[in-house]
């Protein structure tokens, strides 16, 4: 696909938003990034993370102990991607350029790599959101997230073995789709050529992960139970990545637009379509906020990438007072378990015959 344009000529909305954000900034005198708040959040969940990585590989507690310690990993794995990696991989965890890469490239201590994930994410993402062929977050291979996308007589049963795919999709993105996207960049050397450095860094990457997620375990406690809890901590933290992102734009009411085919544009301007295609849920829940890295407050992540998740609760109240000045919808569901129906019954509509 060409690319795609919105339509920013005469941009009023975010003119508008940028004000009061910036302002709100200036008037308190405050930064823009996380600082020590999230500093020490990350550093919580780090120590949590290595010390039940250490207790289930070096004391091996018994099993039902272990199966609810396998799966209390790999949620602190989520939370990590969420709070730690996300922050830093968009530049928002510190003032300081040094702490926010250090922070993104904990992606690659959960296995996966951050040159990639700022490609699919940063660009594609969060500039195309919703958009098919350009937003790969809903190309789900078994699943149709909206009406154009080809239905097949299996998505009639998407809505229950929806649970499967999110939770194989942490170890599908690290183990295969990863390494395909690595071997299609070497293959293609003239489109995008891939530095030398992260050569280096991803077999490196994918060594230490392997060895220390799988090999050390195997050597420890034997290659049964390290396949079934490492299986489990995966299903957990696949699961839980890809909920919140689903609850965020694949829920009643967010659109998936289609450029103009003559000119290949959106007719709204970009922070438009952001809120458009994207939905809040839960933001009254500070215990959601904390884990979630913000998350739930996605429609302002989405309009101020760069801006720590920290700020989102203030910044909600001028998103939504701007979008009520210029009529925009704003959508958001009260709770977690709302948005949750939402989507299921998003999903299960995609799949029905029409």
């Amino acid at each position: 696909m060409s690319k795609v344009t919105f339509n920013n000529s005469n941009a009023v909305f975010f003119k508008r938003l940028k004000e009061k954000v910036n302002g709100y900034f200036n008037q308190n005198g405050i930064s823009r990034t996380g600082g020590l708040q999230l500093f020490f959040k990350s550093l919580i969940l780090g120590l949590s993370a290595a010390t039940i990585y250490i207790v289930l590989v070096f004391f091996t507690p018994g099993t039902l102990l272990s199966v609810l310690l396998c799966a209390l990993f790999g949620c602190n794995l989520a939370f990590i991607g969420f709070n730690v990696m996300h922050e830093g991989g968009h530049g928002s965890f510190s003032k300081y350029k040094w702490l926010n890469d250090v922070s993104a490239y904990s992606l690659n201590i959960l296995g996966g790599t951050i040159h990639f994930w700022k490609q699919r994410h940063n660009i594609e993402h969060h500039t195309y959101t919703n958009i098919e062929g350009l937003d790969h977050d809903i190309d789900i291979k078994f699943m149709r997230m909206h009406m154009e996308q080809v239905r097949h007589q299996y998505h009639k049963f998407q809505h229950i073995y929806w649970v499967l795919l999110y939770g194989i999709s942490y170890a599908a993105w690290i183990l295969y789709q990863d390494f395909e996207k690595y071997f299609l960049l070497v293959k293609n050397k003239g489109t995008q050529k891939l530095p030398l450095k992260e050569h280096v860094i991803f077999w490196t990457t994918k060594f230490l992960y392997l060895s220390v997620y799988l090999l050390i375990p195997i050597l420890m406690v034997g290659w049964v139970k390290a396949l079934i809890g490492f299986g489990i901590a995966s299903l957990v933290c696949g699961f839980s990545i890809s909920i919140v992102f689903q609850l965020a734009h694949v829920v009643e009411g967010t659109n998936f637009p289609e450029p103009d085919a003559t000119t290949n544009k959106i007719e709204k301007e970009w922070a438009v379509h952001q809120i458009c295609t994207t939905a809040n849920f839960a933001t009254k829940s500070r215990i959601a906020s904390w884990f979630l890295g913000g998350l739930n407050f996605q429609v302002e992540h989405h309009l101020f990438p760069g801006i720590s998740h920290v700020h989102y609760r203030d910044i909600n109240k001028l998103v939504k007072e701007t979008c009520e000045e210029f009529n925009v919808n704003y959508l958001e569901h009260r709770t977690m378990a709302r948005a949750f129906f939402s989507h299921l019954t998003h999903i299960k509509k995609m799949g029905s015959p029409v």
